[in-house]
């Protein structure tokens, strides 16, 4: 059916698409068929003649023109409080990102809130445990444990506090200016908008029945608001010695504390590239369901290539900017940029770095469903796998293996 001439032309033709397979195929751009702006050469493969909205688009840089080295379709990991809808009432505000807004967040929701000093987050519980990082002032919480031992506390930017499913509690801003902080519920469906609050509980019980539960006339409830109050202003707390002396009465102390300083804690990785910190069940005795690691690295830093294999990670950025690529099977691998106020998601045991891309500090915190922290390095692993098994695997000398870190630095400086 096919000439000698035929059958040559047509095996020319293969040798030609092999050679351009193999060049494409190369260090950086591995993939086929080849991707990437290196690849583009019609002037037309680069452009955008559609509609723009360059100020959203100058933030995801990554996105725009992404790494050659990107593949396949991870879904996106990328959310922000920046454009989340706030509830702003009288006493302060709170926004929220919950696996309604974030599909690929399952695990956790997340709350932003504001409180001014003497706002009050009024009396409630939760179907969740609810774990939070203050970034900014102060705030006064109240807690009772299930053997019903109060607690109260102050707390200051950089410090933690938890609270377990049904524990009921409060929060309020302190002088001079409040505070703000963020706040994860260990669910990815839990919503700070819909939590069970004592307002709603007493307008809706018979004032009969409250008067036998409270042991008090009946009228002694005729003011009570007939709608919840959630966030409003009151007056500033006065000494926190006078408010745990108020509680104390005829009640013990709980065994562990409710509140954790992550900020003023000792990393358990520390170098001129940066340094992490970390809070689990381990040091944060009641944190059981939670567990976190703070981020700080200064500008060019690496945050190691590396996977948690006992939970997804929920990230805040809390200042600087930030580039992360996630790798999973497939081959798929994404990159997304980051900046202050943007929330990350990695689901378990998918590789993954964060770099910082800016000209300042970049921090954040990762935040896990689990008890404990855990971490597997990809360079800790290599370096303690047989050199020549790896040396095989990655075409490079034994003695370039020897040079790789080999103690789980956590973060790596600009190279």
């Amino acid at each position: 059916m096919f000439s000698r001439r035929d059958l040559l032309a047509m095996s020319a033709a293969g040798a030609a698409m092999v050679g351009t397979s193999a060049q494409a195929a190369s260090f950086g751009n591995p993939d086929e068929p080849p991707q990437g702006a290196v690849n583009a050469t019609s002037p037309g493969s680069l452009t955008d003649p559609g509609p723009q909205n360059p100020a959203l688009a100058k933030q995801f840089p990554s996105v725009q023109s992404p790494p050659a080295t990107d593949v396949g379709g991870l879904p996106m990991d990328w959310a922000s409080f920046n454009n989340a809808p706030k509830r702003i009432q009288n006493g302060g505000w709170a926004r929220q990102v919950t696996v309604e807004d974030f599909a690929i967040s399952k695990e956790i929701s997340g709350v932003n809130m504001r409180l001014s000093a003497g706002g009050i987050r009024e009396l409630h519980w939760h179907q969740a445990a609810e774990w939070a990082i203050m970034t900014y002032g102060t705030c006064r919480i109240t807690v009772l444990d299930t053997q019903g031992r109060p607690y109260v506390a102050d707390v200051k930017a950089g410090d933690l506090w938890y609270f377990p499913s049904g524990a009921p509690h409060s929060l309020q801003g302190l002088g001079p200016d409040g505070c703000e902080f963020v706040i994860c519920f260990d669910d990815g469906h839990a919503n700070e908008f819909n939590t069970l609050l004592v307002t709603d509980w007493l307008a809706h019980t018979p004032p009969k029945v409250l008067a036998k539960n409270f042991g008090v006339p009946a009228e002694a409830f005729a003011k009570i608001p007939l709608h919840n109050l959630w966030i409003f202003q009151g007056t500033v707390p006065g000494d926190l010695a006078a408010d745990r002396a108020a509680v104390a009465r005829h009640a013990d102390a709980p065994p562990y504390p409710f509140v954790h300083s992550l900020g003023s804690s000792t990393p358990v990785k520390e170098s001129s590239a940066g340094s992490i910190r970390v809070a689990d069940s381990s040091n944060f005795k009641v944190s059981t369901t939670v567990a976190a690691a703070l981020v700080t690295m200064p500008p060019g830093a690496v945050r190691e290539m590396h996977w948690h294999p006992n939970a997804d990670e929920w990230q805040y950025y809390i200042k600087g900017k930030a580039r992360m690529t996630v790798f999973d099977t497939g081959p798929n691998a994404l990159t997304t940029d980051f900046a202050a106020g943007d929330i990350g998601y990695v689901r378990r045991n998918l590789g993954h770095y964060v770099e910082n891309v800016g000209d300042t500090e970049l921090q954040f915190v990762g935040v896990f469903r689990a008890p404990r922290y855990e971490e597997v390095s990809l360079s800790n692993w290599l370096t303690h796998t047989p050199p020549k098994l790896v040396a095989q695997h990655f075409n490079i000398d034994e003695k370039l293996i020897a040079q790789w870190p080999d103690n789980s630095p956590g973060v790596m400086p600009k190279s």
